[in-house]
């Protein structure tokens, strides 16, 4: 994390982090030994990924700078083979600080097992839209050329993807 801020200083645009534990490009996907892996993953994150978004507002660095803590799925609220979890694509959870996102908010909830997104979902399109609208990108406009057709991250007009503008300051 300290490496981040120092290339967000040098002007790097976009940076990804992982934790130093097995496997290394995705400790979170906990399809086995979750009650062993998951205290390990957190502990090489929980601290330094706080330590990171203070030290980038306290370098007035946060109001430029969007940092997203998220996998590449939820998790299913029933034990896989009794030591994991599986792949939810119905529900998730991730964080934002800094970069025009409001501070302290919690948007959405799951229905009362955890499976399902019930209150105020935003699909994965809406969140890329989101995402492109901090950074100053209109998702409607932005795309690029696949098998000879116009594709765009958001797929819009398809999803009617729309930025979602109460989680914004």
């Amino acid at each position: 994390c300290l490496m981040a801020r120092r290339l967000v200083e040098a002007g790097v645009r976009f940076i990804q982090v992982f934790p130093p534990v097995r496997p290394s490009f995705q400790p979170w996907d906990n399809h086995s030994n979750l009650t062993e892996d998951l205290p390990k993953i957190c502990s090489y994150t929980d601290q330094a990924s706080a330590a990171l978004v203070k030290d980038l507002k306290q370098r007035g660095m946060l109001d430029e700078v969007v940092v997203m803590w998220a996998g590449e799925f939820g998790r299913l609220p029933i034990s896989q083979r009794g030591t994991g979890r599986d792949h939810n694509r119905f529900g998730f959870s991730l964080w934002m600080a800094g970069g025009g996102f409001q501070k302290g908010l919690v948007h959405g909830a799951t229905d009362e097992i955890g499976y399902r997104a019930a209150e105020n979902p935003v699909s994965v399109a809406e969140l890329h839209a989101t995402l492109f609208h901090v950074l100053g990108l209109d998702h409607k406009q932005v795309t690029f050329q696949y098998h000879g057709r116009d594709e765009s991250l958001t797929d819009y007009p398809v999803t009617h993807a729309e930025v979602v503008k109460d989680i914004l300051l």
